[in-house]
């Protein structure tokens, strides 16, 4: 069969478009991308459950009428489900447990009319911003085979960024759409806490996880979001309803907005100059767009934030866990899991009901900082990352975070678990990295990474921009205008079919 060689210069739109008009068909999509997974995938270690059979049939049997029928798709091997097929998590404990219904989310990617064909790589329960799993092995950048494509939907990223697909599914608890996008290149929205549903499970690390997708144009995110947003039944929370379809936002005049820009870590010890100079560049950008910029960082307390996030995924792994053994009926044993995971796992079961409540209470205050901080702006800017993207192993326990984890898995755990100065310094390079990001999975706003800067080594450093609760549209708008003014999507990494 005759390469289809143009296949990587089409988002997700304009795939489908051609499907549309008879100019290839969806079979002819499906088999260039999985010629191109055979091309790639050896190098970056992207897609790590093959879906060849499934694709066939979706297409047999006949695709729905969506805005990307017949457009290639992966989906992240975490929370999304699709029936008769294997749900790792990137964990041991889950390597035989084949899910038995779709999701919500997976029913609404198929009638947006995407052909799926393999699930992507994902760190164990997705708890730590690097893609590198033990029992998957490390996802690399196309950028650069000795980098990492960040997570937990680094599977994802590197798979766009290689040009495998024009976009696929991602989920971000803690800037997991976004760090990812940030690294390799791609335009990466969490949308608003309740925008996409989330059956049949309830919360998401207690309305901090929402899913998406990553995806190469500012339209096809936009695009999807069209097919996929809106409440399902009985959903915890409800985001405001769109006033017209994000696609058509995209194409619209933002006017002059008012827009905050930091350079100051929020979360992370300090900004790396590379990641300063993409804010200010930025900045300049945005400035000579007509918008009104001005310096500006809200006051968040990193040691209280960082403890008050650490209690939360820790209950929530633990619960996972514990749900896990209903799941696969056998009892989880320290083996089964990577050691940072257990020790989160530990660390759930160690902390009180009131850590708990005292942990949620502080992340909604800081969605109340947030909320006072942009009734003055329309849009925060930051660096989407707080250094460029990081090596395999960067951020794995090292030295005495690795005594800290140990001591955690080995030791009574009560006493530990209350000793906050130990959570933190176990988890300080990890937030040093991912130094902007979890501020807008704690207030629930939509923030959205864009590829506006690479540094002189070759490397993406994405852009971060955070709108008010509920306004997505804002967000389109303004990524819009800056990807017709400052195109990328020419820019293709070392590692591209």
């Amino acid at each position: 069969m005759t390469r289809f060689t143009e296949y990587g210069d089409y988002d997700g739109l304009g795939l489908a478009e051609l499907v549309r008009s008879g100019q290839v068909t969806a079979s002819d999509l499906l088999s260039e991308a999985m010629a191109r997974a055979a091309d790639v995938n050896p190098q970056i270690n992207a897609i790590i459950e093959p879906m060849h059979d499934f694709a066939r049939q979706t297409i047999a049997d006949g695709l729905p009428e969506g805005p990307f029928t017949g457009v290639p798709f992966l989906i992240k091997d975490l929370i999304v489900s699709y029936k008769g097929i294997p749900q790792r998590n990137g964990s041991r404990f889950f390597q035989d447990y084949i899910a038995t219904a779709d999701s919500e989310l997976a029913k609404r990617f198929k009638r947006s009319g995407v052909v799926t064909f393999g699930k992507t790589n994902t760190p164990e329960f997705g708890v730590t911003p690097i893609t590198d799993p033990e029992t998957f092995g490390s996802t690399l950048n196309p950028w650069n085979l000795e980098h990492s494509p960040s997570g937990s939907s680094g599977g994802s990223a590197a798979a766009v960024a290689a040009r495998i697909v024009p976009m696929a599914s991602g989920g971000d608890g803690g800037g997991s759409i976004r760090t990812p996008s940030s690294c390799c290149g791609l335009v990466g929205l969490k949308p608003t806490r309740g925008r996409t549903p989330t059956g049949p499970l309830g919360d998401l690390w207690y309305g901090m996880a929402v899913e998406h997708v990553l995806t190469r144009s500012v339209r096809d995110s936009a695009a999807m979001l069209d097919a996929t947003h809106g409440q399902d039944a009985g959903p915890p929370n409800i985001a405001p309803a769109p006033e017209r379809p994000y696609l058509e936002e995209v194409n619209r005049d933002p006017g002059k907005l008012r827009i905050a820009y930091s350079t100051h870590p929020m979360i992370g010890r300090e900004l790396h100059p590379d990641c300063k100079q993409a804010v200010e560049e930025t900045a300049k950008k945005l400035a000579a767009l007509g918008h009104h910029v001005e310096e500006a960082t809200p006051v968040i307390d990193r040691e209280a934030f960082i403890r008050a996030f650490a209690v939360l995924v820790a209950a929530d792994t633990s619960a996972l866990i514990r749900q896990g053994e209903a799941m696969m009926n056998r009892k989880a044993r320290r083996k089964d899991f990577e050691p940072r995971t257990w020790a989160l796992k530990r660390l759930g079961e160690a902390y009180t009901s009131a850590d708990f409540s005292a942990a949620l209470f502080h992340i909604q205050q800081v969605g109340r900082t947030m909320g006072r901080f942009m009734n003055n702006y329309d849009v925060f800017l930051t660096s989407s990352c707080g250094t460029p993207p990081p090596k395999p192993g960067d951020l794995s326990p090292q030295g005495m975070d690795r005594v800290s984890v140990e001591a955690l898995n080995r030791l009574p755990i009560a006493k530990l678990g209350t000793n906050p100065k130990l959570v933190i310094q176990a988890a300080e390079r990890v937030y040093d990295f991912m130094s902007q990001t979890p501020v807008a999975n704690a207030t629930g706003q939509p923030s959205m990474s864009l590829p506006l800067h690479w540094n002189d080594a070759g490397l993406p450093i994405g852009s971060l921009f955070t709108a008010k609760f509920g306004d997505e549209a804002t967000l389109f708008r303004l990524a819009g205008q800056l990807e017709q003014a400052h195109p990328w999507a020419d820019k293709k990494p070392t590692v591209c079919s």
